[in-house]
């Protein structure tokens, strides 16, 4: 089986745009929380979101100023990920191989920003006013599409769309096709925008978010015995996938090699996971089985860590069960704790996060863990970023629907 390298990294977050800014303010454990300003929110309870702030879609060289009014907001932000990511990789597409690179960047709702808006003018200004460019804003595969065109990739293009776990399904779609010979690059990740009214309220209807208007910086706070509800957040993350051998064969920077990759599904409820995370933990199991690392080789994972009561307790759960006594020597943190949840893009970024800990030998922290919850009670890596080199890391995402996908990195070693 071919091994396969990650090359590239690309970086749309509350905590900055690029990965040298998001990536700053995971390792300082700063919060990318605030009150919502994409819209007024005052007629609902939830008024806090994790917003990328200063987002400029013309300043990294990947949308033409003419092109930003044909993209929702989504697919900018897949695009101001996955060009730099494509430019740090350093990889060249030619006539000779453009056949053999891929795109494969999912979210998990897509354009709804501009489903919103433009049903406003469609029943206030009538069908003649909708924009011809409304069908290509909305439909998910034109992030890969999009990039796609951009970089001249002609091979694998497609996308993922598993709710919570569509970036690290789309990053583990990539690392396989490579695997098995269908493509020798892929540009991979997630990417979403639905800080709107209309999702807001969905969430918070369901009573999953956190109502801590008056702290947003305190709102997101993931296997905290006070934890609220998750905090809605935007953007995007990308990584650039490559055949190992020619990667090596070019010079690339490798900053890590993908090990395993596993999914599968809870079968039992639309939106609660499995009792005891027993689903989560057979996935964590089988990406385990499939890198060929024992449970001691994995020293840090990144965890889903919504915020939300049964999903930290219940994959909390999961990794006693697979990991054992090891689960004690463990580092677990979640991140959301910063970016808040990006749902779709969720993945993809937390993919580059573990990428870079298992890269630059530091494990970000879990912010806001204040109040230790006696049924939560593995090392999460409270409030400060910890300086650790260690071998191989996880990164778990769980989606509505029962889908769960795990993904295996470990240090490249030539």
């Amino acid at each position: 089986m071919r091994r396969v390298a990650v090359t590239g990294l690309g970086l749309i977050s509350p905590l900055g745009s690029g990965v040298e800014a998001s990536w700053a303010g995971a390792k300082e454990g700063r919060s990318g929380i605030g009150a919502i300003t994409r819209f007024d929110p005052a007629a609902l309870s939830v008024r806090i979101a994790g917003e990328v702030k200063g987002f400029d879609p013309l300043a990294w060289g990947a949308i033409d100023k003419k092109e930003v009014k044909k993209m929702d907001l989504f697919i900018q932000y897949a695009m101001c990920a996955a060009i730099p990511a494509f430019a740090d990789s350093g990889l060249v597409i030619t006539e000779e191989n453009a056949e053999r690179v891929g795109v494969y960047i999912g979210a998990g709702i897509g354009g709804l920003s501009a489903i919103e808006n433009w049903h406003s003018v469609l029943m206030d200004k009538g069908p003649d006013r909708v924009t011809p460019f409304f069908i290509p804003m909305v439909i998910i595969n034109l992030a890969s599409g999009q990039v796609s065109i951009k970089t001249g990739a002609k091979g694998p293009n497609s996308c993922a769309v598993t709710a919570c776990a569509t970036g690290t399904h789309s990053i583990g779609d990539a690392y396989r096709l490579i695997q098995h010979g269908y493509a020798d690059a892929m540009i991979a990740g997630g990417t979403e925008s639905t800080i709107t009214p209309l999702c807001v309220a969905g969430f918070n209807a369901m009573k999953a978010l956190s109502t801590r208007n008056g702290e947003p910086l305190r709102a997101s706070r993931p296997f905290d015995k006070d934890r609220d509800g998750f905090v809605i957040g935007e953007g995007s993350g990308v990584v650039v996938l490559e055949e190992m051998e020619s990667a090596k064969k070019r010079g690339a920077r490798i900053y890590a090699e993908v090990a395993g990759y596993a999914m599968n599904s809870d079968a039992y409820h639309m939106t609660t996971p499995s009792p005891d995370g027993i689903g989560a933990g057979r996935c964590i199991e089988l990406a385990l089985k499939d890198s060929g690392l024992n449970k001691e080789d994995i020293g840090y994972i990144n965890a889903h860590g919504t915020s939300t009561y049964y999903n930290d307790l219940y994959e909390t759960m999961a990794i006693k069960r697979v990991f054992a006594d090891h689960a004690k020597r463990l580092a677990v943190s979640s991140t959301k704790s910063m970016t808040g949840h990006l749902l779709g893009a969720a993945g993809g970024v937390e993919a580059v996060f573990s990428v870079l800990a298992l890269h630059d030998g530091v494990l970000p922290p879990t912010i806001n863990y204040e109040t230790p919850d006696p049924e939560c009670d593995l090392d999460y890596v409270p409030n400060v970023a910890r300086q650790k080199q260690v071998e191989a890391v996880m990164s778990n995402s769980f989606g509505f629907g029962g889908t769960n996908a795990v993904l295996v990195f470990k240090r490249f070693k030539g």
